[in-house]
């Protein structure tokens, strides 16, 4: 299989190492497309056996499959001025927040794409992705997509495109809310007097165990707070104070509003 990726971001280089590593393509057969001319070094160092182009100098594009990884506000100007033809068979794959297939069909004139929504653990072949397809693409090409997808982590196929909105404000912006916790976490450790490095541990530690605690438990969220938290005690005094300010309602509007935001991206 040969693939293109166009726009040569974040997220763009970490599928290109999962490609490579799980040595689902050849490096030879790894193009990448790149609107940062400033990058074209820094690029064909990390990626040296690879086909590293400019985007404004492509006007042939020889690959199965084509990414779309560019942010979701400059697809347009992408559209616009591609200067290539995308072939009968040729597959496209937008890991755009947003932006829907239609739109997608519709300015690439194209009506092979499939549409996903991973997100930045992928960077650590830990992240989780949600796709779906147009009508037309077949089992078998789903399959190889699938495949492609799972090198970064795990997939989920989702039957109705209006689910990968909600996908996005979920996990796709997902990560930055744990950051966002966490850095509130570390801070009142510091505040404690806690030195900030050993605060950091505190915090890591914990949350890594937390996770292991609720994949390996038979209890739900709920008795899993139970067990921590006993009548007046200390965790119960942080919980009530999470519950007189509505903290939790403040987090789920956060969510919705991102969610609000993916859809206000398709213009």
């Amino acid at each position: 299989m040969k693939i293109a990726i166009l726009g040569a971001g974040n997220m763009g280089l970490s599928f290109s190492k999962s490609f490579l590593k799980y040595e689902l393509i050849k490096p030879e057969n790894l193009q990448l497309i790149t609107r940062n001319e400033s990058r074209l070094a820094k690029i064909s160092e990390e990626f040296p056996h690879s086909r590293i182009s400019v985007f404004q100098d492509v006007k042939e594009i020889d690959a199965d499959l084509i990414i779309i990884a560019v942010k979701p506000q400059d697809f347009q100007y992408v559209a616009e001025n591609i200067r290539f033809t995308l072939k009968e068979n040729q597959m496209v794959l937008s890991i755009m927040a947003g932006i829907k297939i239609e739109k997608i069909q519709k300015l690439l004139h194209h009506p092979l794409v499939v549409r996903a929504m991973p997100n930045s653990p992928t960077l650590l072949g830990m992240g989780i992705t949600g796709y779906t397809s147009a009508d037309g693409i077949s089992f078998s090409q789903l399959i190889n997509i699938e495949r492609l997808l799972n090198s970064t982590g795990r997939s989920v196929y989702l039957e109705n495109e209006d689910l990968l909105n909600g996908v996005t404000a979920l996990s796709g912006s997902g990560p930055a809310y744990f950051y966002y916790i966490i850095d509130a976490m570390i801070k009142a450790g510091i505040e404690m007097g806690i030195e900030e490095n050993l605060s950091k541990l505190f915090v890591k530690q914990t949350m890594l165990g937390a996770y292991h605690l609720i994949n390996n438990s038979d209890k739900n969220l709920e008795e899993l707070i139970k067990d921590v938290a006993s009548k007046g005690g200390t965790t119960e005094a942080a919980l009530r104070t999470f519950e007189e300010n509505n903290f939790k309602e403040i987090l789920k509007k956060g969510i919705l509003n991102a969610e609000k935001r993916a859809q206000e991206l398709n213009g």
